[in-house]
């Protein structure tokens, strides 16, 4: 199933989640691999701001949403904490690298009792979920009282000299490096264009906040490539 519609267009509603979780199906095996080569390495330090970000206690429990491969998990496995991992894609889930317990689930509809968590991660998915408030009311539901939520994403930054740099890199060099290192070069002309499925930086903030999160806030790394979203459960 393609990623993108026929005229290019990105796809919404439910085709956006069939062709998405289809797409992760596909590129699951290469997943890790490429994303070191994307990213320059750098992953692994906007992971870290993530989960130091949750100022979580050692020994908390905490959701890995879309999980993927298990990067985030591994982090907080090794920070002491207890990890569950939960990812729409089950070709994600059969080739990560975790031992945290891994579940098959939509993050509109989360597959766990209410209260469960001290904290909730996720890591470079936002843009993929087809209703962002769904989502975010169902973290605040399975999030216990005074618990955190930390999400780090793609941005498009607000200076006209990186913004130029981001779109050299992200929509010229890596549907490159998508086609020579991907089984699914598609995909890799997806991912840097599914920035557009996020709102405006004060519209992501007070979506949060909607869903009630206070101490939202959105920090942002890299030149204002990478963005990291922050809120507390009332």
């Amino acid at each position: 199933m393609p990623v993108l519609e026929a005229d290019g267009a990105l796809p919404r509603g439910d085709a956006k989640r069939r062709a998405v979780e289809a797409m992760f199906d596909r590129v699951a095996p290469d997943y890790e691999r490429v994303n070191r080569v994307i990213s320059l390495g750098l992953d692994r330090r906007w992971r870290a701001r993530t989960v130091a970000a949750l100022g979580l206690a050692p020994a908390g429990r905490v959701l890995d949403l879309a999980c993927g491969t298990g990067d985030l998990a591994r982090d907080l496995e090794r920070e002491g904490h207890t990890v569950v991992g939960v990812d729409l894609s089950a070709g994600m889930l059969r080739v990560a690298h975790t031992s945290a317990s891994l579940v098959r689930g939509d993050g509109a509809a989360l597959p766990f009792v209410s209260d469960a968590f001290d904290g909730v991660v996720c890591g470079f998915a936002l843009r993929n979920f087809v209703d962002l408030p769904d989502v975010f009311a169902e973290v605040a539901r399975v999030l216990r009282p005074e618990g955190r939520f930390a999400a780090i994403d793609a941005a498009v930054p607000t200076s006209r000299v990186l913004r130029a740099g981001n779109t050299v890199w992200f929509r010229g060099a890596v549907p490159l490096l998508g086609r020579l290192l991907s089984r699914d070069a598609e995909a890799y002309r997806y991912l840097p264009r599914s920035t557009e499925y996020l709102p405006e930086p004060a519209a992501l903030v007070a979506a949060l906040g909607d869903a009630g999160f206070v101490e939202a806030t959105r920090t942002t790394m890299t030149g204002g490539s990478v963005q990291l979203l922050t809120g507390t459960r009332t």
